[in-house]
């Protein structure tokens, strides 16, 4: 399915009908769109199973839809977080379509969205921002000025950890080479919604960003931005899909210190890998994989078991049950990679 995450058919949806299937969440990961790295996270996809579950088990509460059905224990036999709480990393989901916009080569023609109206993936991915950390892709935006502080609703250039007064809702391609950022007429076109439901989706992306946000707050720990991905139902509603609430979908920090995927991006920032990256995106648009000769070099021992204690001890705090054995409390966590950082 993806470089981070599997997929188990039980039955293929159609035009009216959703279908069934199992996530299996890996411990492999990708930062900078690259696709697989050569390491692998361990206890990353059970924890992001789990922390996934419990926010989908959240909203349903709340009254929004979600193609979640339940996690599966050992003996497959389906079951809720919140009626036992196990350790899983394959959660059983709805299926929808994957309606694919037609490339030329060049550009992405969308005009088939707008004749579909129930049962696929809206090609977005939308990204809430309650504020700015170092290495969000706004200050580079910023830069280019394909973005204003104006639209951010600032009134001045912003800085690295500028808090915004409302959350800036965000919208990037989902089914393209690799995601670009889009206006929000722009994410309203290529979706195949009417206004009317667009501006369903961003008020229900508001409402659940406020829920992690909360959750996480209560621990002493910010949610700085995120992601969510929607689909249309087999009745042409709404209804959240993927994964939600973990370090890989959002960025969370605690006394200025990350505690999300952002820390692998900061390991692998600067090397030569990491610049013919950025070059290649930048030269060679759609095509850039193909024009980059640099591998990634495997992280260090060191920095596998911090990013492995992230995921753990995050997935423990928010369930607040020892799920992870040996998972370090997150104030000890915090202190290593200070350490780590600043050695």
């Amino acid at each position: 399915m993806g470089s981070v995450k599997d997929l188990i058919v039980i039955k293929e949806p159609d035009s009216k009908n959703a279908g069934e299937g199992i996530f299996i969440f890996s411990d492999r990961y990708s930062v900078f769109d690259w696709g697989e790295m050569p390491d692998h996270i361990p206890d990353k996809g059970a924890s992001l199973c789990l922390v996934s579950a419990y926010f989908f088990e959240i909203f349903e509460e709340r009254g929004f839809k979600t193609h979640y059905l339940g996690l599966l224990d050992n003996s497959d036999s389906l079951y809720r977080l919140n009626h036992k709480t196990q350790a899983s990393n394959r959660m059983k989901v709805k299926l929808v379509r994957i309606v694919q916009p037609v490339f030329d080569g060049k550009d992405y023609d969308y005009s088939t969205f707008q004749q579909e109206k129930a049962n696929y993936l809206i090609p977005l991915e939308v990204i809430y921002r309650f504020s700015l950390p170092a290495g969000s892709s706004v200050f580079k935006r910023l830069k280019e000025g394909s973005l204003s502080f104006r639209d951010l609703g600032l009134d001045r250039e912003p800085e690295p950890g500028t808090v915004l007064e409302e959350p800036f809702i965000d919208f990037s391609t989902k089914l393209e080479h690799y995601d670009r950022y889009l206006t929000r007429k722009e994410a309203q076109e290529i979706s195949g919604l009417s206004e009317e439901k667009f501006e369903e989706l961003v008020v229900s992306v508001v409402k659940m960003a406020e829920i992690i946000r909360e959750r996480y707050q209560a621990l002493g720990i910010a949610n700085e931005d995120g992601k969510f991905e929607f689909a249309l139902d087999e009745k042409g509603e709404l209804m959240l899909v993927d994964a939600v609430g973990t370090p890989d979908e959002c960025r969370f920090s605690k006394d200025g210190v990350t505690l999300s995927k952002e820390l692998a991006r900061i390991f692998y920032r600067g090397s030569p890998w990491h610049q013919e990256v950025e070059e290649a995106k930048k030269k060679y648009g759609q095509n850039w994989r193909k024009m980059v000769t640099a591998k990634p070099e495997p992280l260090k021992g060191q920095d596998l078991e911090l990013l492995s204690d992230i995921y753990r001890s995050l997935a423990n705090a928010l369930i607040g049950k020892n799920i992870f054995s040996g998972a370090p409390d997150i104030t000890d966590l915090i202190d290593r990679i200070k350490e780590r950082l600043n050695g």
